[in-house]
């Protein structure tokens, strides 16, 4: 009897314990990726052009695990989130700083080259990778990081809270899971910028005239606020704002003998008044835009063409310049009194491959070179830009 009972108990524990381990789960979890929007996003009604909601899914993150053997080179895109600690990113891997670069932490790894970084504060970042616009997160300053979605277009991405972001005219309320575009004007030349959901900019190209014009509504009106005659083809658009009033709109020209003409025009008021940042003419590249053929006046940033463009405030921007001919081609310039005067920094740099440049505040950035055949290098400033201190070579080319 009692060998009976003892059996009777040992079944009864062997199926218990089966009935228990049926419902985990092992392995990788395959989730379905929402389909690739096309690049161009047209007018069309908002609720149209939501994209499928993709399944949050965490996303490789090898930093945290064993030390990382990814070659720091090729640095393709910089984040701030103070002066102190921020992100790059490169071929396939996105590194931290918390000492102001001197020290890097691989944090992700994975395939694609990182595109954009974006930093709302230390804690919560977002990446975009390769061309298909792959989006990750991270709300634990880049411990893990998680696949949101797809940004629709390579516009510069930027968030204003941790759910709204915009992308040109691409709009998301939700973390970038889905989007929906706001409506542009017909014939706009590169990417529209949105400052917010009702304030938002854009330049066409009409005829013999470059057009500026503001929506606040969201796009479903636009205005004209600045219209210059054009002597030369518009060829690029870089638009930043740092208030519902203020814009930066910078206008691409023409390029030749390794120079590309361009201006920077800049407005306060919400375009009723604007004023000539910069004035940049080319004898390879012709006219600055919107000015006449032949006017070589007005202030210049150094360099044969532009470099990259940041807004700290209404009052503030810097502003980089290359010259591919020259033995140290990078520079970088500035305004600190809202475009009324220009300063060129005293300082170049090495570095023949696309120059990165972060801003914390007036005083406190970073830069970042690049090379085909170099090291990455990466300086810093603490006065605004006059001088720059190197602090990290990354890793060698292979």
């Amino acid at each position: 009897m009692l060998r009976k009972t003892i059996t009777l108990l040992a079944i009864t524990l062997f199926a218990l314990t089966g009935c228990e381990s049926s419902g985990t789960t092992s392995g990788p979890v395959n989730t379905s990726n929402s389909p690739t929007p096309s690049s161009a996003i047209t007018p069309q009604p908002t609720a149209s052009a939501e994209t499928p909601a993709p399944s949050s899914t965490a996303v490789p993150n090898k930093g945290n695990e064993t030390p990382s053997k990814v070659s720091m080179n090729g640095v393709t895109a910089v984040r701030l989130a103070d002066a102190k600690s921020g992100w790059i990113g490169g071929k396939g891997w996105i590194a931290r700083t918390d000492d102001g670069g001197v020290k890097w932490k691989v944090q992700y790894e994975g395939t694609g080259d990182i595109k954009q970084l974006f930093a709302l504060n230390s804690q919560d970042a977002w990446a975009v990778i390769g061309d298909e616009g792959k989006l990750i997160s991270t709300k634990d300053g880049g411990q893990h990081w998680t696949s949101v979605g797809k940004v629709p277009n390579q516009a510069f991405l930027h968030f204003v809270t941790k759910q709204e972001a915009f992308s040109g005219n691409a709009h998301t309320v939700d973390g970038g899971v889905k989007w929906t575009s706001l409506q542009v004007p017909e014939g706009t030349k590169g990417d529209a910028y949105f400052h917010d959901k009702n304030n938002g900019w854009a330049v066409r190209q009409v005829k013999d005239h470059i057009e500026v014009q503001r929506t606040q509504d969201g796009g479903k009106t636009w205005n004209k606020v600045m219209s210059r005659v054009r002597a030369a083809s518009l060829t690029g658009v870089v638009i930043r704002s740092a208030g519902a009033n203020d814009a930066w709109v910078e206008l691409i020209g023409e390029s030749g003998m390794t120079q590309t003409s361009y201006s920077l025009f800049h407005t306060k008021d919400g375009g009723k008044n604007w004023l000539t940042v910069l004035a940049n003419s080319t004898a390879g590249g012709g006219p600055a835009p919107g000015l006449p053929a032949g006017e070589t006046s007005g202030p210049k940033n150094t360099g044969a063409r532009p470099g990259p463009l940041y807004v700290v405030s209404p009052d503030v921007a810097f502003m980089g310049g290359q010259c591919p001919s020259c033995d140290k081609p990078n520079s970088v310039g500035w305004t600190k009194d809202g475009g009324k005067t220009w300063v060129n920094g005293k300082e170049s740099f090495t570095g023949y491959g696309e120059l990165l440049l972060a801003m914390a505040d007036i005083n406190q950035g970073w830069l970042i070179t690049n090379d085909n055949e170099q090291p990455s290098v990466m300086y810093t400033t603490a006065n605004g830009g006059v001088h720059w201190n190197k602090v990290h070579t990354f890793d060698a080319l292979k």
